[in-house]
């Protein structure tokens, strides 16, 4: 079911708004907006094409695009639209008009066009306010069928966002009011699974299914991802009560299953919430504890707000690769070339959290020996081909907990959630049974 259009006409402006709250958090409903591989799927009635020829979004830039029928009839609409303000992700302002073949402006067609983006609990709400230099203009563009023009765009952005988060999904809301959208699935005791950085619920969706054969899994999105929405003040503690959340409508008590950095926001939720977490499953946990290799910058955070901050998604996911992932830098190319690179870059924003998350924990320093007080069975797991550091990590990590255990994974590497649910999902499902 499709969310419902509000249409407003301020005829003393010569307005037309047209807004709708789509299940999307705002950093990702700026990227529809703003991304010619995402618009092309979305923008424009049912049964147009949209074809996107310039797209350059700063103060000052042009957008060339075309509206095509798909109906055989050759009918073809050039636009040509220039950027007046650029704020991202809340604010879009831009003149746009009609043009011919060669991208001259069609005289008497200017529209100025303002899209607000403003995040709320069911999502985010996208204003697209059409200011016309005349009322005939405005009445015109009505007759013409702006506004079922406007709604199906709409349609067809809900449509284009099912198949980038995997259709619909339950919710639930945060202490905070955030949403926090997951797939339930399966029988047996509770297990949520907590995503690693620049990751949502699709990257666990093959060892969701695995696991449903033992488990009533909860796979969801963490915050400011996929279809969970987020708030202005990033804290980790927000992070803890959106997986309190779950666990209540799990029934009070639930097992968590976290990858890499989600590992580490797992066992920092149970040692918050004590015998409500049940056991814990940790693949990896990126700690840096020795001189395996370099630490993670003292000012990472800062530097991955800053660049975000700036519509650097690009940079910001690269300063990732290189500076938390360790990735030799002329390794990025070969990384960009890979589809996922584009879904890392549209959670870049993301990444500070994980950071935030993981602490000073990366320092190169032994793990602090008073920071987490946990009493629940815990399985770590790391992989046989997986770098030093991660078993360095798990060694260190095993001695704090007194109800822990190591467990390798034979011919796996720190993609093994991805790469091989099934051998991840015997190893959590054999550690189960000897609980």
């Amino acid at each position: 079911m499709r969310s419902k259009t509000t249409i407003l006409k301020n005829l003393e402006r010569r307005e037309l708004i047209v807004e709708r709250t789509v299940a999307i958090a705002v950093k990702l409903a700026w990227e529809g907006w703003t991304k010619p591989k995402h618009i092309t799927r979305w923008w424009g009635p049912k049964r147009w094409t949209t074809t996107v020829y310039e797209m350059d979004v700063r103060q000052g830039g042009v957008w060339r695009y075309s509206l095509k029928s798909d109906d055989n009839s050759g009918e073809e609409a050039f636009c040509r639209a220039i950027y007046e303000e650029v704020e991202a992700p809340h604010k879009l302002v831009y003149t746009d008009s009609f043009a011919d073949s060669n991208w001259d402006i069609v005289s008497d067609s200017e529209m100025f066009t303002t899209v607000l983006f403003e995040e709320g609990i069911e999502g985010t709400r996208i204003s697209i306010v059409t200011r016309f230099a005349t009322s005939e203009q405005l009445d015109n563009a009505e007759a013409l069928g702006m506004i079922e023009g406007f709604t199906d765009a709409y349609d067809r952005l809900e449509e284009y966002l099912e198949t980038l988060t995997g259709g619909a999904m339950d919710t639930v809301i945060s202490k905070d009011g955030t949403k926090i959208a997951y797939n339930k699935q399966g029988n047996g005791p509770a297990l949520i699974l907590v995503s690693s950085a620049a990751a949502d619920h699709q990257d666990a969706a093959q060892l969701a299914e695995q696991l449903t054969a033992h488990f009533t899994v909860y796979n969801y999105d963490r915050r400011g991802r996929g279809n969970s929405t987020d708030t202005a003040t990033y804290d980790v503690e927000r992070e803890m009560e959106d997986i309190e959340a779950l666990i209540e409508i799990a029934g009070g008590q639930a097992s968590l299953f976290g990858s890499s950095s989600g590992a580490v926001l797992a066992l920092e939720t149970a040692n918050l919430l004590g015998d409500r977490v049940t056991t814990l499953y940790l693949y990896e946990p990126p700690f840096i504890v020795n001189d395996s290799r370099e630490p993670v910058p003292v000012d990472y955070v800062q530097q991955l707000n800053s660049l975000t901050e700036a519509g650097k998604r690009t940079e910001a996911v690269e300063y990732f690769a290189t500076e938390a992932l360790g990735i030799p830098g002329e390794y990025i190319g070969y990384m960009k070339a890979d589809p996922s690179w584009n879904k890392m870059e549209a959670l870049a924003h993301t990444l500070a959290y994980d950071g935030m998350i993981m602490g000073t924990t990366q320092s190169g320093k032994p793990l602090p020996t008073d920071r987490w007080v946990v009493n629940a069975p815990t399985l770590i797991m790391t992989g046989e081909n997986s770098e030093p550091l991660f078993h360095d990590a798990a060694s260190a990590l095993v001695k704090l907990l007194p109800k822990a255990a190591i467990h390798t994974l034979a011919g796996q590497d720190h993609s093994a959630v991805i790469s091989a649910p099934e051998v991840v999902t015997k190893a959590v499902v054999d550690f189960e049974l000897q609980g």
